[in-house]
């Protein structure tokens, strides 16, 4: 088979599934904000999801999403319902079985179930409008009649595509409504790539005596014998009251000392670089050390609650590129 035929298959499967998932959005109406509105309003209950087969992996990847996005939640399987696992699922829950045909076998057991219990809302994900799933879920949704990429329009490909892109849009609205962020976020990742990424400048910044803080009445003498002390290059310059007025780096000092031989003795208020660069410590680092990147500088002063002049946090740029921050 020629490359450039191998090429073209390729592209029209992306071509097909990217229209059907146009017919989906077509689709996201009244019926998708009850859904929404029904999880976000299951205060005393669980979002459980459950399917088969290929919507059966679609659920759990739906399940882990909504999870680490703000709205717990789990995946019942289906064939494991029907023997003892449907105990799982109590008052006051939400059930969302996804199901192509919504006649599936192994669904009719938790379709029964709830059915039973008033208190337990069933949302109904199916193609089909004459199956028993949509028939009986208190809530449904309607995915659009695709067609299959590849030869005979039988292999699972545009309809999973469309099952999983609604998920996703579920778990965001969910995630946004509820004002999930990245700090809520990185909570649930606290290890790998994802992690690292989501560190704030707090979780890498230098707190308490460590921060190279001197008082602006100083003499300059007394300021590079602080900055050697501290050995991070940079002096944060406060007045009496603990509010910060400045900088001072080794730079600047090198720069003062080649044009002022009699600079010691003077006050380092004088010299000082006023109102320094600061962020807020929840402000992600790489955020952090694109600001220094910018700005042509190698550390930032930290703040909480827009109070600027109040720093609770140093950070060097070594700190963040340590931290393989990049």
């Amino acid at each position: 088979m020629k490359e450039k035929k191998l090429t073209n298959i390729g592209k029209s499967v992306i071509k097909l599934e990217t229209e059907s998932l146009k017919k989906l959005g077509s689709n996201i109406g009244k019926s998708f904000e009850e859904i929404i509105k029904t999880i976000l309003n299951c205060k005393n209950g669980k979002i459980i999801i459950s399917g088969v087969g290929k919507s059966g992996l679609i659920g759990k990847k739906w399940s882990a999403t909504l999870s680490s996005t703000g709205t717990p939640s789990f995946f019942l399987d289906a064939a494991n319902a029907s023997h003892g696992d449907m105990g799982q699922i109590t008052s006051n829950d939400v059930v969302i079985l996804i199901s192509l045909s919504g006649q599936s076998e192994e669904l009719k057991n938790i379709i029964q179930f709830t059915s039973r219990n008033k208190n337990i809302k069933l949302i109904g994900i199916t193609s089909k409008k004459e199956s028993i799933l949509y028939k009986n879920a208190d809530i449904k949704f309607l995915l659009p009649t695709v067609k299959e990429a590849g030869p005979g329009n039988f292999v699972p490909t545009s309809s999973t595509t469309v099952q999983i892109v609604l998920g996703d849009a579920i778990a965001i609205t969910c995630m946004q409504y509820k004002k999930f962020g990245k700090v809520d976020f990185k909570r649930f990742h606290p290890s790998g790539a994802l992690s690292i990424k989501l560190k704030t400048v707090e979780d890498l910044m230098l707190i308490g005596k460590k921060i190279p803080f001197v008082n602006e009445k100083i003499s300059m003498r007394n300021a590079l014998k602080n900055i050697t002390k501290k050995g991070l290059g940079t002096l944060i310059i406060r007045n009496d009251k603990k509010y910060t007025t400045g900088i001072l780096t080794d730079g600047d000092l090198k720069r003062i000392s080649d044009i002022n031989y009699a600079f010691q003795n003077l006050v380092i208020r004088k010299f000082m670089k006023k109102n320094p660069i600061s962020v807020d410590k929840n402000m992600l680092a790489v955020e952090a050390l694109s600001i220094m990147n910018d700005k042509k500088i190698t550390s930032l002063c930290i703040h909480q609650n827009k109070k600027k002049n109040r720093t609770i946090g140093f950070i060097h740029i070594h700190h963040i590129l340590d931290a393989n921050i990049t």
